[in-house]
């Protein structure tokens, strides 16, 4: 018997084992990489492999940033190059940033062509211009790794897929047409005059070619370099260079624009012809390097060699599997659909950046080699700091490592010793405010990353030394950055004080006391920047006074960057309880919080705000950009903790739907994904740099996170819904739990995490204050 029962655990193991893989099976069908690519969500990458430097994607214009130095405003709506509402697609690029609010990049750009050869872009109004071409939604195809359309106006057939390195295109022209393939090499985004410093083509053999391009833009030099294969011979080819330069030197004596195999310009459109008399697909596979050919080439060789269109994104489609298939979840189609593309979002940047030889270009122009970890680029700090990093620390550790390994060597390539602010393609693109990067080291050391802690305190506190940050010399003698010198003083104030919180807080667990101490007094700066006649956030002079006919609900010149005060008085996550005492007390909290949530913002205060629209709104609670992401967690040390469940739940309805407008704001590199994934668990980082992690509700009746180390994470929330919100009770293992954080070295050791939930708030549950998330102060 004993035997019996022995057989029949192991067969419901195996069972249960293969109910879950079956579950997680196939996740990937459930992502949908057009949610958010219309209005200002940005996000489509196109066909990319996980944490690629290619993102292979359509661009439906050619927008320029400015005209004669003048600003065009539609240019913000193709940070990521592709529209869905556009009628045209112009070509399909390499390169392409996520979900940000600024752009560059769009690098090594094709298009099929068919009849007459057309050597510009033409326009959307007037497409046969051009070499762009119409196309219909219902041809398009798009999900993990893979992007198909057939272009109307040739009947050329695209379809795309990717490797970390390589973008791999399949083209399939109509019988009897003839194929042609155009590089754009002038083409990119934001693409305005003088972007392309210079590029070059050789034409190595009839299969393979290979160049570069060097641009100035939010990259200042960006180095593209470029392998290029095809499957079929090229039968004949040429360019035009449509801003010839005054000098040619001796090169004008030959015939540079047919068949000659070495091709160099600033604006340069080449043009290759093959054969297509049997019908067969043209394959063409791009390596990309920002070393050299030779590493494009070795990047080709070693990703793509001898694979067909097929077998790449058989692997490219595992590949996302695997990443995508650690948590299984039970839910609608549609919950489902918003987690896996969620995760899918986390996991386009930051971005692998170096060759499969190690080999990369480095902050000071000079080419590395990363012996001990891998290089990674596009550090949109200043939104990802607050859940993407944190999410990655949790479920993608090494990843983030190397990432915090790749922001020290930034520091150690910087002339100004700084650590990143917002890096991307081994340049310093210096966008937004704070330095926001020691948090991303702090909460790693916090949390055990094994990474060189002297040398990471050093970078950290060089970093929040150097005087250069805005209105930061003032602030380490005043207390506060002061307006008179910093137009966005009062929200810079809140920022390094919580970026110093985070210093202290690595520097005490490391037992780092001198540094502690130092940076213990910044955390607390925040206090200077309160006016306590209003009780916000306020700008405040070098005298010590504060901004007269002050408007909290005002974004612009008001001395915030990217909100108003409402939404920026609440970024003291450090030290909750002091945040509550210098609003005057938790009923004016409150007070405050539900107003923020419940408030009826005029239009007036957005109207003209490219990051903020309607859409992003819950009241005068902006959640389509990052500085309020924690705030809905902040109920949870007042007297009335249940409340941010009812908010979450509605934030999670709106701001994230499966459709095509249905992010409400910028996704800006995965960080309001990120909070979606945390979310839908059930808690968030409300203060990374600390192990706690703030309660609120579960989204979904079961989600099943396998964690780095095998460990399983599981949180049951039976009878969850839009109306059972509300949690009852919580089990940790089996027993009743009654904090409302949990720690990472819980999650760590793997636990099940069982919330009962109801229609009605339960108002005794989290009240003991030993039950509280932390706070650097009790308040006084």
């Amino acid at each position: 018997m004993k035997t019996n029962l022995a057989l029949l655990a192991a067969v419901f193991v195996l069972c249960t084992a293969a109910v879950r893989a079956q579950n997680r099976k196939d996740v990937t069908s459930f992502v949908n990489p057009l949610i958010g690519t219309d209005g200002m969500g940005h996000t489509f990458p196109g066909a990319c492999a996980p944490f690629g430097m290619v993102q292979l994607s359509p661009e439906t214009d050619t927008i320029p940033h400015n005209v004669d130095g003048k600003y065009q405003g539609n240019v913000y709506a193709y940070c990521a190059g592709y529209q869905y509402h556009d009628p045209t697609i112009v070509g399909f690029s390499h390169t392409h940033l996520s979900g940000t609010g600024h752009s560059d990049l769009g690098d090594v750009m094709l298009m099929p062509q068919t009849g007459r050869l057309l050597l510009t872009p033409g326009t959307a109004s007037e497409p046969d211009k051009g070499y762009r071409s119409r196309y219909l939604h219902a041809t398009e195809k798009a999900s993990a790794g893979y992007y198909e359309v057939t272009l109307s106006d040739n009947n050329v057939r695209v379809q795309l897929t990717a490797t970390p390195r390589v973008g791999v295109h399949k083209y399939t022209f109509p019988q009897g047409q003839d194929a042609r393939l155009i590089l754009d090499l002038l083409h990119g985004i934001y693409n305005y005059d003088g972007k392309v410093l210079w590029s070059s083509l050789r034409i190595e053999d009839d299969t393979l070619i290979t160049g570069y391009r060097i641009t100035n833009g939010w990259a200042r030099t960006g180095y593209t370099y470029f392998a290029i294969s095809f499957n079929k011979p090229i039968l004949s080819y040429g360019y035009r260079d449509r801003k010839r330069p005054k000098y040619q030197g001796f090169w004008r004596k030959f015939d540079l624009y047919h068949d000659f195999p070495e091709i160099g310009g600033r604006d340069v459109v080449a043009y290759f012809n093959f054969d297509n008399s049997r019908s067969q697909a043209l394959t063409v596979k791009v390596a990309l390097s920002a070393v050299s050919t030779e590493g494009a080439r070795k990047n080709l060789a070693a990703e793509v060699g001898g694979m067909s269109f097929e077998d790449v994104y058989t692997a490219t489609r595992a590949s996302w599997q695997r990443e995508l298939g650690i948590i299984d979840c039970h839910g609608t189609d549609d919950q489902k659909v918003m987690l896996y593309t969620s995760l899918y979002h986390t996991m386009i940047n930051p971005s692998i950046y170096m060759d499969v030889d190690r080999k990369y270009r480095g902050l000071d122009g000079n080419i590395h080699e990363a012996t001990d970890f891998d290089n990674y680029t596009v550090f949109s700090l200043w939104d990802t700091y607050r859940a993407e990093h944190p999410l990655l620390n949790l479920l993608k550790t090494d990843r983030n490592t190397n990432m915090v390994k790749s922001m020290m060597a930034h520091w150690r390539q910087s002339v100004h010793h700084v650590l990143p602010v917002w890096s991307l393609m081994g340049n310093e693109g210096w966008c937004m405010t704070g330095y926001h990067a020691v948090t991303v080291l702090a909460d790693a050391i916090v949390k055990g990353a094994p990474i060189d802690k002297n040398e990471a305190f050093e970078a950290m506190v060089s970093t929040a030394t150097w005087p250069r940050f805005a209105g930061l010399k003032e602030y380490m003698k005043l207390g506060y950055a002061p307006y008179d010198h910093d137009a966005t003083a009062a929200s810079n104030t809140l920022e390094y004080s919580f970026d110093d919180w985070t210093i202290y807080a690595a520097a005490l667990k490391e037992r780092r006391t001198g540094i502690a101490e130092q940076f213990a007094r910044r955390a607390l700066n925040y206090r200077n920047t309160f006016d306590p006649a209003v009780g916000f956030a306020v700008p405040r002079y070098a005298n010590g006074s504060f901004k007269k006919d002050f408007d909290p609900f005002q974004t612009y010149n008001e001395g915030f960057i990217e909100g108003n005060s409402w939404n920026f008085s609440f970024h003291v996550p450090q030290d909750v309880y002091g945040l509550i005492g210098v609003m005057g007390g938790e009923q004016a909290f409150l007070k405050k919080l539900d107003e923020l949530f419940e408030m009826d913002l005029p239009a007036v205060y957005y109207k003209d705000n490219e990051d903020i629209t309607a859409d992003c709104l819950v009241g005068g609670y902006v959640h389509g950009n990052e500085p309020s992401h924690h705030v809905p967690y902040l109920y949870a040390w007042t007297s009335a903790p249940w409340t941010a469940q009812r908010r979450l739940r509605g934030i999670m309805n709106k701001m994230y739907r499966n459709m095509i407008r249905g992010l409400g704001g910028n996704d800006d590199c995965g960080q309001m994904s990120a909070w979606y994934i945390f979310t839908a668990l059930g808690f968030y980082p409300v203060c990374p740099g600390s192990d706690q992690y703030v309660l609120g509700a579960p989204y979904m009746p079961y989600m099943n996170v396998t964690l780095p180390n095998g460990k399983q994470l599981v949180v049951r929330a039976n009878r969850v819904s839009d109306k059972n919100c509300y949690v009852q009770s919580v089990k940790m293992n089996g027993k009743p739990y009654t904090k409302l954080y949990v720690t990472h070295a819980e999650l760590l050791r793997g636990c099940t995490l069982e919330f009962t939930m109801g229609s009605k708030p339960n108002r005794k549950r989290g009240l003991a204050r030993e039950d509280k998330p932390y706070s650097m102060t009790v308040g006084e």
